[in-house]
């Protein structure tokens, strides 16, 4: 296999586990990886607002409100104006989405930053300096993109468990 082929192969490989892993959220807890995101920081903030939570995650505060009105559907979160300030809306969970995420998996993001943390420094920026230059070659230097391994639009409805059962077989 040529030099070619390798990368074009390994970029595959990253973007097909991306997406395996985002169909395994979806059968296993029906969110989408973003929603599972969300519902993340919204825990580990407590009480925040959509531009807090925005900010936190690295979506505009239209992609936020989208996926909070999705969630608030599911009844996994409420939202309640600000006491002190009426412009400020918080976003809180329900105790539905706290058991999702006691018992979801861990996010594909978490087990890469925890095996990408493990590297050494000089290990970090060879990656991150390829990655770089590959996203030039792709012309890709310029779409906005949130931190976080996921396919797909990012305030999509959640995958409903029939298709990810179709995809599956």
């Amino acid at each position: 296999m040529d030099y070619i082929e390798e990368v074009l192969v390994s970029l595959r490989r990253i973007i097909r586990a991306t997406d395996l892993h985002s169909k395994y959220l979806a059968k296993t807890i029906g969110l989408t990886t973003p929603q599972m995101l969300v519902l993340q920081t919204i825990n580990a903030h407590n009480s925040v607002t959509i531009g807090e939570l925005a900010n936190h995650i690295s979506l505009s505060q239209a992609t936020v409100t989208t996926i909070l009105d999705r969630l608030e559907k599911r009844n996994l979160i409420y939202r309640e104006r600000s006491k002190q300030d009426k412009r400020k809306v918080h976003a809180h969970l329900t105790n539905e989405a706290l058991t999702i995420l006691k018992n979801a998996p861990i996010p594909l993001q978490e087990h890469f930053t925890e095996q990408f943390s493990s590297l050494e420094d000089w290990e970090k920026t060879m990656i991150i300096s390829s990655l770089q230059r590959i996203e030039k070659m792709m012309d890709a230097q310029n779409i906005d993109a949130a931190p976080m391994l996921d396919v797909g639009i990012l305030d999509r409805e959640s995958i409903a468990l029939d298709h990810a059962d179709e995809d599956s077989n």
